[in-house]
């Protein structure tokens, strides 16, 4: 057999969460009730960044840095 049909690719699905979604994450996150990699697996969360990257643009110390 063939080493290229030895393996079966399979695409990556990407999910869009809702703005809501994220800010409950978060939420959870910056208050501890969750670590990232918890929540990742509580909702099922592919990246590794992703949470983080929704810490940097819709958490608390976002609003802090601005000062709003």
């Amino acid at each position: 057999m063939n080493k290229k049909n030895d393996y079966e690719y399979v695409k990556r699905s990407q999910r869009d969460y809702t703005y809501a979604f994220k800010l409950q994450v978060v939420q959870e996150v910056e208050t501890g009730q969750l670590g990232i990699k918890a929540a990742q697996r509580k909702y099922g969360i592919q990246g590794d960044a992703t949470v983080r990257t929704w810490l940097r643009k819709h958490g608390i110390f976002n609003l802090l840095e601005f000062g709003q």
